[in-house]
């Protein structure tokens, strides 16, 4: 466990010195933050670990093990794109040292699982940070308080502007299900993983997923590119105490990115809507009960500390390395780790394997996600 007296100290692979999410996000919400702070990093190159720890300050090494053996270092953070997490994520685990890894956590289920049989002991931690997000906990807490009732449906309708829309070169990863990085692993992902935190993870599902496009504009190169991931994805089932889950993912949106959850009760209903991605970005809620009108409804103190970054991408990852903070100092389970990870792909797998057979997948009694 790291001394008491000393901030945890951090290492990120993918922290670059020409920008990038790491740089735009992780390094300032990291700042944000008491009690955490850089400490070193990780490039591919010689030229661009040099470039990087000028720019930030820090040392830099151009291995994972070099970062992971740094006495200074008591978590790596690994932010590149997901076909590399499982390369970069085993020798952290093998020198017994905690790591974060942006979700998707794998490229798939197999993989997922593979890394987490070998965290044994250490702690992990996956960038699913909107079960840190203070309106996502409130509205947790709202449901589970009863403000609706005895819930009895809940309908999600988001849209993506990409998949569908010109790509740039370097995000047609994006566009190959096979590495991963898919509308159903990305924001899909990372919406069904706030939902399910307020209303209840799924007892099964049934899915039905196309890919309209199967090519994509490239820039404005005026060449085309393909595309095996799904552009539209829609799934139905049940959770627990029988609310039925319904969820419509839209690719490739003219009309722009947009997130809506409307949760019906026996005693009221809460609509929540976002412009962006909920897991990010910031939500308005409403709310009505006994049949009166909706009205928008305040956070109330206690949920959000840090409220001038609220509106900003970096306000819910904020709130999630406080939460890996605590977890590492006090020994609390606040944020969602590998084992959590593995639960978000098996139901990832089950929709696609569902989606394949036209057949319900039903989530066995000793599964997680029935939990």
């Amino acid at each position: 466990m790291p001394d008491l007296r000393e901030p945890i100290g951090v290492g990120i692979v993918g922290l670059s010195a020409r920008g990038g999410w790491a740089a735009g996000a992780h390094l300032p919400a990291l700042s944000a933050v008491d009690g955490i702070e850089l400490r070193a990093l990780a490039a591919s190159s010689e030229a661009s670990a040099q470039a990087a720890g000028a720019a930030y300050g820090v040392p830099a090494y151009t291995s994972v093990e070099q970062l992971a053996g740094d006495e200074n270092v008591d978590l790596v953070v690994v932010a590149v794109k997901v076909p590399r997490h499982r390369e970069l994520v085993l020798p952290v685990l093998e020198a017994e040292v905690p790591v974060l890894s942006e979700w998707p956590l794998a490229v798939d289920l197999r993989e997922a699982e593979e890394m987490e049989r070998a965290a044994g002991t250490t702690r992990t931690f996956v960038g699913l940070q909107g079960r840190s997000s203070p309106a996502f906990r409130w509205l947790a807490d709202l449901v589970a308080e009863g403000f609706v009732g005895e819930v009895l449906s809940a309908t999600v309708v988001a849209s993506s502007t990409e998949w569908g829309t010109p790509v740039s070169p370097n995000m047609v990863y994006t566009l190959d299900r096979k590495l991963g990085a898919t509308m159903l692993t990305i924001p899909f992902g990372h919406a069904i993983d706030l939902v399910t935190m307020v209303v209840g993870e799924l007892r099964e599902v049934v899915a039905t997923t196309a890919t309209r496009r199967p090519q994509v504009p490239l820039g404005r190169t005026g060449r085309v590119v393909p595309m095996t991931a799904e552009d539209q994805i829609a799934i139905s089932g049940t959770v627990a105490g029988g609310a039925i889950l319904s969820v419509h993912h839209r690719g490739g949106a003219a009309s722009g990115a947009g997130f809506s959850l409307i949760i019906d009760g026996t005693a009221g209903r809460l609509e929540i809507t976002g412009a962006e991605f909920p897991h990010i970005g910031p939500v308005t809620v409403y709310g009505t009960r006994s049949g009166g009108p909706l009205a928008q409804l305040t956070l109330p103190s206690g949920y959000d500390d840090y409220p001038a970054l609220a509106g900003t991408a970096i306000h819910t990852l904020a709130h999630a390395y406080a939460a890996v903070r605590d977890d590492l100092v006090h020994g609390t389970v606040l944020a969602p780790d590998f084992t959590h990870a593995v639960k978000r792909h098996r139901l990832l797998d089950a929709i696609a394997r569902s989606a394949a057979t036209g057949q319900r997948k039903a989530l066995r009694p000793h599964d997680p996600l029935a939990q």
